[in-house]
């Protein structure tokens, strides 16, 4: 009786020894300047090097937020994917800007993901004490997922690991992997969060799940989460990307992949779909408020905003937001293929608005690259205004380029255009808003080469259009971020 009970005892011991070996190490621990992650994804064997490439500290669409402002306190917390002086590993950091001194603190390192995949990259949110929240993602089942929280409200010094779950039927299982996370916190409900899982398995009544399959659960305390329930399950999976109108509605804008012999579908995303909730995920509804079943599971369905498989071309979805009347506007890309290079262009921005009646698609810009992304953002007044790189860089075609700001004061049918950065060495990418965005901290992005590893700064801009640069060595406690004027060079 003693021996097994030794052995029960050794196979524990052994058995939390390997937990504890795959957990990250929260670090707890302030880093002496800002870093971005290089990253590269596809190598295409020509003088585009790669499908896309460069500084993706704020990288994916499929992510949000990297950043949040917090009246109570007058700061913008935001978070991003760092890198190690060394460049060798990703590290999730998280800061704030103050917004009435005008100075950034040492960023903290929260902990090391141990991989250099930008897809791993963490995002935020905040809850209504004040507790920041890490959600650090995963990218599909090779990695596992974390969730932290800080110590104390509106405080980034220090963050404990949530030890989350979340029902599976019958049971309470770890949650420990989640994908292409996005966070939404509504005051007295809790956390709302959409994501992808690529659980392939068969259940007995239902049909096999795709690839990537977008999904999203609930919980009142960050810790406890539902059991999660499927948005879409068409051929191969989708991309969402997901977005908020003042905590009354949460929306999802998603493509989907098609089917291809002999592949995976990835490279062929295609069409345009939009989904609401009103009651927190109880129920989900088309633009006009048709009831959706879920999951959607049917190319042609109450969700389609517009068809573009039968034109051969590829959707890119950048953002979603809200006009004064609670009424969607998702910004997006079509291109002709998957390959970087002028051969898949025009890559051609353009807006999906509903007007009550029908959606409404209208032209922005173009650009050169597929993942050129930009964010969009409506104010009280009407206006829109799109922080994205769409005039080219110093890699031309690839990822990235000069940010611009694009305002439109009638809806979206005609745009002003006013370049922020200039004679640039990398280009710049992935220009992301920030939740309830305060003028002084507009967007946030980070820089890097398209075609080579470098290194990579990280910047913001204000509603106005001043770029202000990081700093990448901090020569104190505190610091005020340098205004970028004209060239960004070393």
């Amino acid at each position: 009786m003693k021996n097994i009970r030794l052995c029960i005892f050794v196979i524990s011991l052994l058995a939390a020894v390997s937990i504890h070996a795959q957990q990250p190490l929260t670090l707890n621990k302030p880093d002496n300047g800002y870093r971005g992650i290089w990253y590269s994804n596809q190598p295409s064997n020509d003088e585009y090097v790669y499908k896309y490439s460069g500084g993706l500290g704020t990288y994916p669409a499929n992510h949000y937020p990297f950043s949040v402002y917090a009246k109570e306190v007058n700061k913008t917390f935001f978070c991003h994917g760092g890198t190690d002086e060394a460049g060798k590993t990703l590290l999730h950091m998280v800061s704030y800007f103050d917004h009435k001194t005008g100075k950034v603190p040492r960023p903290t390192i929260v902990l090391d993901k141990k991989t250099d995949n930008a897809h791993d990259n963490p995002v935020m949110n905040i809850d209504g004490a004040g507790y920041i929240w890490i959600f650090s993602t995963a990218h599909g089942t090779n990695t596992p997922s974390y969730i932290h929280k800080s110590l104390k409200p509106y405080d980034i010094s220090a963050f404990e690991q949530i030890m989350a779950t979340h029902k599976t039927g019958d049971k309470t299982v770890p949650l420990d992997n989640f994908s292409y996370f996005q966070s939404w916190y509504q005051p007295g409900r809790g956390f709302l969060n959409l994501f992808t899982h690529y659980d392939r398995n068969v259940i007995p009544g239902q049909p096999k799940k795709p690839r990537r399959t977008i999904s999203f659960f609930t919980s009142k305390n960050g810790v406890q989460y539902s059991e999660w329930q499927d948005l879409a399950i068409i051929e191969e999976g989708h991309y969402q990307t997901s977005g908020s109108f003042q905590d009354k509605k949460i929306g999802s804008a998603f493509n989907f992949h098609p089917i291809k012999e002999g592949e995976n579908g990835l490279n062929y995303r295609t069409n345009l779909y939009y989904i609401e909730t009103r009651d927190f995920g109880k129920t989900w509804q088309a633009a006009g408020g048709d009831t959706i079943t879920l999951p959607l599971n049917q190319i042609t369905n109450k969700a389609l905003v517009r068809e573009y498989q039968s034109k051969g071309l590829n959707v890119y979805i950048n953002d979603l937001a809200y006009d004064n009347a609670g009424r969607p506007v998702i910004l997006f890309i079509t291109s002709k293929g998957y390959q970087a290079g002028p051969e898949e262009g025009p890559r051609e921005w353009l807006t999906a608005r509903y007007d009550g009646n029908a959606w409404v698609i209208k032209p922005v810009t173009t650009s050169d690259n597929n993942y050129d992304m930009g964010s969009l953002d409506i104010d009280k007044k009407g206006v829109w205004r799109i922080v994205g790189p769409t005039v080219a860089g110093p890699q031309k075609y690839n990822t990235g380029g000069e940010m611009v700001l694009l305002t439109s004061k009638d809806e979206g049918e005609t745009w002003q255009s006013k370049q922020l950065t200039f004679n640039s060495i990398y280009n710049h990418s992935y220009a992301r808003k920030p939740v309830h965005v305060h003028d002084d901290f507009f967007a946030f992005w980070a820089d890097g080469d398209g075609r080579k590893k470098s290194e990579s700064r990280l910047y913001f801009c204000d509603k106005k259009g001043n770029v202000f640069m990081l700093p990448k060595v901090m020569k104190g406690d505190f610091e005020k971020p340098a205004r970028v004027k004209g060239i960004v060079n070393r």
